[in-house]
C-alpha cells in the first residue's frame, strides 16, 4: 500500500450539504476541523477526505465533477484511503496530524450526484478524520501515513 500521497484540493463551504470550493489553503483546527467550513466541529467527522482516483471513477461515468463536488474537505491523490483502518494517523504538511475516525458514511438523502449518475462515491470511498494537531495545509502538501495508535483515547 502506498504510504504517502499529496493534497490535490483544500475545500470549504459556508453551509452543510453543498459542494465545496477549492480555496488552495486553509488551517486545520485541533478538535474542530477545517477553518471556515460548515462541518467544522462535527463530532468525530471533523474533516472528510476523498481520493482523486474516486472522483475519476465518476468522470468515467460521464459526469463533469472535480475536487469539492462531493463535499469533501481534502482531495488526495496517490494514497489508497480505503486501505487505512480507523485509528490510522495522517501527517499533512509540516504540522497537521489527523486520525481516521470513520470509513464511508450512510447517506440519508440522495445527493444531486446520485441522481445524475445513479451512484455516488463519497458514502463508500470517502473517509473522515479528527484533527489531533492543527496547522496550515495547502495544495501540494505531502500526506504521510503515520500508522494507527490503538492506545489513543478519544
Amino acid at each position: 500500500m502506498d504510504r504517502r500521497g499529496i493534497v490535490v484540493a483544500v475545500n470549504i463551504s459556508p453551509k452543510k450539504g453543498s459542494r465545496k470550493k477549492n480555496v488552495g489553503r486553509s488551517c486545520l483546527l485541533p478538535g474542530l476541523g477545517l477553518q471556515d467550513d460548515a462541518h467544522a466541529g462535527f463530532a468525530h467527522r471533523q474533516v472528510s477526505l476523498l481520493a482523486m482516483e474516486s472522483i475519476q471513477k465518476m468522470v468515467a461515468l460521464g459526469l463533469k465533477v472535480g475536487p469539492g463536488d462531493f463535499a469533501e474537505n481534502i482531495t488526495t491523490e496517490g494514497l489508497d484511503l480505503l486501505q487505512l483502518p480507523v485509528g490510522t494517523r495522517l501527517r499533512i504538511g509540516k504540522s497537521s496530524l489527523l486520525e481516521v475516525s470513520q470509513i464511508g458514511k450512510e447517506c440519508h438523502t440522495r445527493c444531486a450526484i446520485f441522481y445524475q449518475a445513479g451512484d455516488c462515491v463519497m458514502p463508500k470511498e470517502g473517509i473522515f478524520a479528527e484533527v489531533l494537531e492543527g496547522g496550515e495545509i495547502r495544495v501540494g502538501d505531502e500526506i504521510h501515513v503515520d500508522g494507527g495508535d490503538s492506545d489513543h483515547q478519544r
